[in-house]
């Protein structure tokens, strides 16, 4: 079968671009045609297909009113991707085309050639944009529903995705306008959700229920993590819907509790900060971003995983890695989160923004002895197994939506 995946960026920015990546090589080891279609960018990885690729614009800077102008335009309706789209079409005759994030970069121009093709295509849910403006549901430090029922004019009033007003002017705009066009439904045959949550949200706000199946992502599942380092891992993103701030003030209340946290992200000075700012917080320790050996490092020697967030997750990649060694895990009971933990079992699910019951989470988990530790590490490989596929069931899983479409 040939494959077209299309996703605004191609390089690993994101959790998405990580799984896009890893599901074209395993769908080409499977004996796909797997092909791409993208921005460009001096970090992308290495594509036959980055001729067709088209520009990629800063959104988040000004570049002058001439560039500007065309950003604004390209935000609304990128004709490049348009034609890119259509001489991909045209020369690959893709059986399937698999759409990932397209929003803001590539923009819903790329959507009509694809309709009037008649190809087939189903796209991956990997955030909540089909809802939300923001694609998150979170602004002003909480989570936000606002824009149901198509207001999507709040995203201008609360500045939801960019300090200055015209991006959000913009995203408002390009979302009632693809809203008032069903863009996307009448485009996307099946739209595939990597958990329930998200598939009960897009149905809340409105989308047929029909459009939607349920595919949870893969997890690799890996020797069984010995622990034993003494500490809780968190990792991902240091912004503040991860909830960290929160989880360094609850741990300041339980004396002894070491915590790791893997990453990076615009709020690291202000964690830094807080961690200095109180002794009581001398055993977190900020490890910077990691990968490879040095990430499943962390994984194998922590006692237990922390996903913290305060606003909506869908299916973390973080959290799968720690499935895959069979980590208890510490989470907020919130949005798809809740699907990952089973609360006692093989893990700990915590009120959303509620330092006293992380408080409580975290002394209840300290508390445990070995053998208690133990049997929750052993339910968290069994829900693992028993609830996620591995990358060729999921692969497989694919395929059957691919020729059910």
């Amino acid at each position: 079968m040939r494959i077209l995946h299309v996703n605004k960026f191609f390089d690993l920015r994101g959790g998405a671009e990580v799984y896009l990546h890893e599901l074209m090589a395993r769908q080409r080891d499977a004996g796909h045609d797997v092909h791409a279609l993208s921005t460009r960018s001096p970090n992308n990885l290495p594509s036959s297909d980055a001729f067709r690729f088209v520009t990629r614009y800063d959104l988040s800077i000004s570049d002058g009113s001439s560039t500007d102008a065309k950003k604004a335009a390209n935000f609304l309706w990128n004709r490049e991707a348009k034609r890119a789209m259509q001489q991909t079409l045209d020369e690959l005759k893709p059986d399937v085309v698999h759409l990932h994030n397209i929003y803001h970069h590539l923009s819903t121009s790329i959507l009509g050639p694809i309709r009037r093709s008649r190809v087939r295509s189903v796209q991956t849910l990997h955030d909540l944009k089909l809802a939300c403006p923001n694609y998150r549901m979170y602004t002003e430090g909480a989570p936000c529903e606002r824009c149901k029922g198509g207001r999507y004019y709040e995203a201008v009033k609360h500045r939801c995705l960019f300090p200055n007003m015209l991006p959000n002017m913009l995203a408002a705009l390009e979302m009632g306008m693809t809203k008032a066009r069903q863009s996307y439904e009448r485009t996307v045959s099946t739209f595939i959700c990597p958990s329930q949550f998200m598939a009960d949200k897009m149905v809340e706000w409105g989308e047929p229920p029909s459009k939607f199946t349920v595919v949870r992502m893969p997890v690799v599942r890996r020797e069984r993590a010995p622990r034993g380092g003494g500490y809780l891992l968190a990792v991902g993103r240091l912004s503040p819907e991860k909830g960290y701030e929160e989880l360094i003030h609850a741990t300041a209340r339980v004396p002894g509790m070491r915590i790791k946290i893997a990453g990076t992200g615009p709020l690291e000075d202000r964690l830094r900060s807080l961690i200095r700012a109180n002794e009581r917080t001398s055993d977190i320790e900020l490890v910077g971003f990691k990968r490879g050996q040095e990430l499943e490092d962390l994984y194998r020697y922590a006692e237990a995983f922390i996903a913290c967030p305060i606003g909506h997750e869908n299916a973390p990649l973080a959290v799968l890695d720690a499935l895959g060694v069979g980590l208890p895990i510490l989470a907020t009971d919130f949005s798809g989160l809740r699907e990952m933990v089973a609360d006692g079992q093989s893990g700990v699910l915590v009120e959303r923004g509620n330092t006293d019951a992380w408080v409580e989470a975290l002394k209840r988990f300290q508390a445990l002895g070995d053998q208690e530790r133990e049997e929750m590490a052993r339910q968290s490989a069994v829900l693992a197994e028993t609830n996620y596929p591995d990358w060729k069931g999921h692969v497989n899983a694919l395929q059957d939506i691919y020729e059910a479409v």
